[in-house]
């Protein structure tokens, strides 16, 4: 039994990492190793489980149903071994944590440095991607994310808000004009973060208000850090989050602008799976990390 679960193991890494050799290099293993083992895991269940192809490789119908069933035995494995040691009598063990990178480095790392110094048996894993992880498949215990969540069964406790707003260098303004509605931007040159919004068009105002107005792109990047930093060069009118233009605005570096046209307030919310039991790590950092990121995100409503 304990080699099944060995080869449902390596078949999740390999299909996760997206071949054979990329799945062996994850997990540390020669390359002749996994291979062997997917094939015995294949040869057992008398059916072909992956497809390879010059592409990488894909599980067959079969395989993705299998592989669903594998994840919960693990899961359900990995369960009964954080029981077995403690984690759902007291804080210990791995949690793993996902935030967006600016959000992460400025509000999730400090909290999770104050956490572990409170909480010496835990240790933390922080993912900082900017993508939406998968928390099941990923093994992810608990996600930071921001904006409307899909319907799913995850649980998602809210923290707040942030908004999406217009700003510029006062030098850039004095030498440009303010504009005063949205249409004004036509005339400006702008600086867009390409993962927020598109190049060509930003839109604003909420519900039967909402309108999109052309822009034109200066510059087009794809980390917030980069559009700022153009922003308070002169180079344009840039739009970015809240929290990641706060201490600029603070500072005078930049301006915000259209204040009265910006689109609705996206949330941040800490999401986790449900479970029966929730391991007290999670419950504890749930508990620790909440109110000192909601205070967070209220400070930035004040300034």
């Amino acid at each position: 039994m304990t080699d099944r679960f060995e080869a449902m193991s390596i078949l999740a890494a390999v299909v996760d990492a997206g071949s054979l050799s990329a799945g062996a290099r994850a997990l540390r293993l020669p390359l002749a190793t996994v291979s062997r083992k997917v094939a015995d895991l294949e040869a057992l269940l008398s059916t072909q489980l992956l497809l390879r192809s010059a592409r990488g490789l894909r599980p067959t119908d079969a395989g993705a149903a299998y592989l669903l069933a594998a994840r919960r035995i693990l899961e359900d494995v990995a369960e009964a071994e954080r029981a077995a040691r403690g984690e759902f009598s007291a804080p210990r063990g791995t949690l793993t944590i996902t935030a967006p990178i600016v959000f992460g480095r400025l509000h999730v790392l400090p909290v999770v440095t104050a956490f572990l110094r409170d909480y010496p048996e835990v240790t933390v894993r922080l993912e900082q991607s900017d993508r939406a992880v998968n928390l099941h498949e990923e093994r992810v215990d608990l996600a930071l994310r921001i904006g409307s969540l899909p319907d799913s069964n995850l649980i998602a406790r809210r923290l707040g808000s942030v908004t999406r707003m217009v700003c510029a260098s006062p030098d850039y303004l004095a030498a440009r004009g303010t504009p005063h509605k949205p249409e004004d931007i036509t005339t400006h040159d702008c600086v867009t973060f390409g993962n927020l919004m598109s190049a060509t068009r930003w839109r604003f105002g909420h519900g039967r208000s909402e309108t999109s107005i052309p822009v034109r792109s200066r510059l087009v990047t794809n980390t917030a850090e980069a559009a700022i930093d153009a922003a308070e060069a002169g180079l344009g009118l840039t739009r970015v989050l809240s929290y990641q233009v706060a201490d600029a605005i603070h500072s005078g570096r930049l301006c915000r602008v259209l204040t009265e046209h910006e689109p609705e307030p996206w949330p941040v919310s800490l999401i986790y799976t449900p479970r029966e039991l929730l391991p007290q790590k999670l419950r504890a950092f749930l508990d620790f990390a909440g109110p000192r990121i909601e205070r967070a995100l209220r400070s930035h409503d004040a300034a």
